[in-house]
């Protein structure tokens, strides 16, 4: 049975899989943020196209061109809104953030070497698993066209997720594969009785850093947590968790959170990212302390930020005490999306134990 499944070639986890949105190497930081901005993923894949009379090669994808030259495409990356939020929060950009949404995404794109790796629909499901073994995260699959559905399939192209002659692309996460496998469990019996402690499968040393220190000072790890699909974890003067600052709850944020890392706690950073949206006395705390810095460039794109409206503050909230406006005063803030009773489940991935 187990040998029956691995007969599966990877085209038949695309089915329904939507086309990637792809973004060339030589566009900016402000058009990775449109296309973050419109997309239903977390990340944006990211492609350098180059003409060449020799063809392609080595899994490139290529298409005529005008001259008996081809142009030959490929996926170097991927990209989400922690990346560009990161940039964002560099000193040198801290106080004209609307010059460096002008620089080419070259500037935040993660040098990750097979982050992302192209794969024929044809491969099998063993290659697949090979390859995030050695550290790929997004398998980039041609999209095959159903029979017959040419003509309708081009009309729907648009420049946003087709290339050279309307050809589309798909990926594959890990998450995909292991959703895949999870779907077929009863070929793996031994496994389905095993425990998540004897499997070994749960990192019990996240990076953490401290609820009061300045969530500044947790870039490097947020950086350091999205390329290996963790959360950084917020724990008190014990050592106790308390939360997490979580690389997919930022990727839901706009670029306005750069202003309130610079300016908040790592616990206030909790409350400020949760999904309700960030507390209006928190806002009132980013725009007072982007102030007294001096930050006029960053003041300017926060106040013009639809999240700097903010939500009701949590002043009228049953538990005062928890919830006071008053930041000297505040206590553990805990929001719904936060509360934890053990060492950090990483969201939405699996995070393996000594993988790459």
């Amino acid at each position: 049975m187990a040998v029956s499944l691995f007969s599966h070639d990877v085209s038949d986890l695309c089915l329904g899989k939507p086309a990637l949105r792809l973004l060339s190497l030589s566009a900016t930081v402000a058009d990775a943020l449109t296309a973050l901005k419109f997309s239903d993923d977390y990340f944006v894949s990211v492609w350098d196209c180059r003409l060449t009379k020799n063809g392609c090669g080595g899994g490139d994808v290529d298409g005529s061109a005008d001259g008996g030259e081809f142009e030959c495409c490929r996926c170097v990356g991927k990209l989400c809104m922690v990346d560009v939020i990161c940039y964002l929060c560099r000193d040198e950009n801290l106080l004209s953030p609307s010059a460096a949404l002008c620089a080419p995404i070259s500037e935040i794109l993660p040098q990750i070497p097979g982050i992302v790796m192209h794969l024929e629909p044809s491969a099998s499901l063993l290659d697949a698993i090979d390859l995030v073994l050695q550290g790929a995260q997004n398998l980039v699959v041609p999209i095959k066209a159903k029979l017959g559905s040419n003509s309708r399939r081009k009309q729907l192209k648009t420049p946003t997720n087709a290339i050279h002659g309307g050809r589309e692309f798909c990926w594959l996460t890990q998450e995909d594969i292991i959703r895949y496998l999870l779907s077929s469990i009863g070929h793996f019996s031994p496994i389905a009785a095993l425990s998540l402690d004897n499997l070994g499968i749960i990192c019990t040393n996240p990076l953490s850093v401290n609820y009061h220190s300045p969530a500044a000072s947790a870039i490097g790890a947020i950086s350091h947590c999205i390329a290996n699909q963790t959360s950084v974890a917020v724990v008190d003067a014990d050592g106790i968790l308390i939360g997490e600052i979580s690389p997919f709850a930022l990727a839901r944020c706009d670029k306005a959170v750069a202003a309130a890392i610079m300016t908040l706690s790592s616990g206030d950073l909790m409350a400020y990212i949760d999904c309700g949206g960030p507390p209006e006395d928190l806002v009132k705390v980013v725009k007072a302390r982007l102030k007294e810095n001096n930050l006029e460039g960053m003041l300017q794109e926060f106040t013009n930020s639809p999240s700097s409206i903010g939500s009701p503050s949590f002043t009228s909230s049953s538990s005062d005490e928890e919830f006071s406006p008053s930041p000297s005063s505040r206590k553990y803030r805990r929001s719904s999306s936060t509360r934890h009773e053990s060492l950090v489940v990483p969201r939405p991935s699996f995070v393996i134990q000594g993988a790459p």
